[in-house]
């Protein structure tokens, strides 16, 4: 394993620290935000109502800006081993999320969304080809990161069905967001554990 490949796996394992911003921020939040029921963008809001305030909300737009960096940088130090359309999938889904903490939902929603799209369509498609890639060398690996790619692919066109405003939008978001996170690690883990 190269020196980039390793600093582009430590990018990959440290990315499920984004779960832990996400709830920093929620528990900061006042009138009654779910995560259940309320998306993950309604949390980067800027503005604030006597209804709802998401006081936090530069920690979860740095946050949608930092780990998208560290997705995109990651992908690319570690191109050789992913592959060509896993790293630009990857790319993509990392720039995507930078563009969505620099565009807030309450600032520009159809900017929001344009922003937002690409990382709901490219993960899914990323891990279910990164499964393919490593199943023979990693069977277990490879079948895990198949069925999240799955999962993640259906939370998100159940998202995309619900819409921003129904009842489960938010645990449908984080079930297309954050099981990701997990398999990008594991992918990660065995490339230092083995490199």
């Amino acid at each position: 394993m190269t020196r980039a490949e390793r600093w582009g796996a430590l990018a990959l394992l440290v990315r499920p620290a984004y779960v832990a911003t996400e709830l920093v921020t929620a528990a900061a939040t006042t009138g009654g935000y779910s995560l259940v029921a309320d998306s993950v963008s309604r949390l980067g809001e800027v503005g604030c109502s006597e209804a709802y305030c998401s006081p936090r909300h530069g920690v979860m737009n740095g946050s949608f800006v930092g780990f998208g960096v560290l997705l995109a940088g990651g992908a690319v130090l570690l191109a050789r081993p992913l592959g060509p359309w896993v790293t630009v999938l990857l790319v993509v889904s990392g720039l995507s999320s930078v563009a969505t903490g620099l565009a807030p939902l309450d600032r520009d929603a159809t900017l929001h969304a344009v922003a937002a799209t690409p990382l709901f369509v490219a993960q899914p498609l990323a891990l279910l080809a990164l499964g393919a890639r490593v199943r023979r060398t990693a069977p277990g690996l490879g079948r895990g990161l198949a069925a999240t790619g799955a999962v993640t692919a259906a939370a998100a066109v159940g998202f995309v069905l619900v819409g921003e405003d129904g009842a489960a939008a938010g645990l449908l978001e984080r079930l297309a967001l954050w099981p990701v996170l997990v398999g990008l690690a594991a992918f990660a883990w065995t490339r230092l554990r083995d490199g």
